[in-house]
């Protein structure tokens, strides 16, 4: 397979429309290292680096608007201890990140806005919809932002709203219903409760997929044509993997250093790139590799015990996977 991921007929065979093809690696949160994580100006700087498709995170004000933030709390990125939700639009408007240059939190609608400009058709939206919120009406909110703000090609051809659970992806069924979903998750064995929701696609965190269990789901996925991205991928070691593993595509902060490996990796070159400060740590080529391959399993191992143990707790408390989406789905 050539090293840029591309496009993969079994899931051009499943519709799944013009821009929402895997062919791309989402710029997380916009470009961060040029500009404050979900802002405008991140996305503005993601665009001009050529990206394919944008990543972001939603919460609602009090007053029901559509924001882009990734967490529960202002604190980390603006320095304010209250959560989203527990101010109004015009208050949280009047905030600044405490990063430089200081920038505001963007509404959806502001993005949406922005990626209708001329020029911009092609780039599309992963809306990665936080549980903080009550389920429905953030869900009815982001349907009506949608809605609100016209576009040259259809919203629905260029946004995927990505769910964690059931219970949002039967809400995102009942208000987006022209959409494509995504389930993001770190369980193969909830995915699998899946699979035959129309237009269903997943972003796993990439230790699932380097798993056992994540090797047999991948090979599954395909057989059955169903995208799997893998998230949130910044290191070369995993972009190496991700490509060797011909995944649809990947979420990454890093988009320069993953197409680089992309290029690398398509010319046969399967050689560590070993930078100056790579060097100082490892002092040279073959303890770079034992390093690399050292933190590879150590975060695998990691990984691994924390999801068994988030696993066994929500089994105990909620049931079995399948019991759980069958309720979600059905109620």
């Amino acid at each position: 397979m050539p090293a840029r991921l591309k496009k993969s007929s079994t899931v051009a065979a499943r519709d799944r429309g013009p821009l929402l093809e895997p062919k791309y690696d989402p710029r997380h949160r916009g470009f961060k290292a040029a500009a404050p994580e979900n802002t405008i100006a991140a996305f503005k700087a993601a665009a001009e680096a050529g990206v394919d498709a944008l990543e972001t995170d939603l919460h609602l004000t009090r007053d029901g608007v559509v924001v882009l933030c990734h967490d529960e709390t202002l604190e980390r990125c603006y320095g304010n201890k209250a959560r989203v939700r527990d101010l109004d639009w015009s208050e949280i408007s009047q905030l600044r990140t405490l990063r430089e240059p200081h920038q505001p939190m963007p509404r959806l609608i502001d993005l949406l806005e922005y990626l209708d400009q001329p020029g911009l058709e092609d780039i599309w939206l992963m809306l990665d919809i936080k549980r903080h919120d009550d389920a429905e009406e953030i869900m009815q909110k982001t349907a009506a932002a949608l809605g609100s703000v016209p576009s040259r090609r259809p919203w629905s051809t260029r946004v995927t709203p990505c769910c964690w659970d059931a219970t949002y992806i039967k809400l995102s069924m009942k208000y987006l219903p022209d959409y494509h979903i995504t389930h993001v998750g770190f369980s193969t064995s909830y995915a699998r409760c899946l699979v035959d929701i129309p237009n269903i696609s997943f972003s796993m965190l990439r230790h699932t997929i380097a798993s056992p269990f994540g090797g047999r789901f991948l090979k599954d996925m395909k057989d059955l044509g169903i995208p799997v991205y893998v998230w949130t991928v910044n290191e070369e070691t995993w972009m190496e993997w991700s490509v060797r593993k011909e995944l649809t595509g990947v979420i990454t902060d890093e988009v320069a250093l993953f197409h680089e490996v992309c290029d690398r990796m398509s010319n046969g070159d399967s050689q560590v790139r070993v930078t100056d400060k790579s060097r100082k740590k490892t002092q040279g080529l073959k303890s770079w590799s034992l390093y690399r391959t050292a933190q590879f399993w150590g975060e695998m191992v990691l990984f691994q015990f924390l999801i068994a143990v988030f696993m066994a707790k929500e089994w105990v408390k909620h049931g079995s996977p399948s019991h759980r989406v069958n309720k979600a789905l059905n109620a």
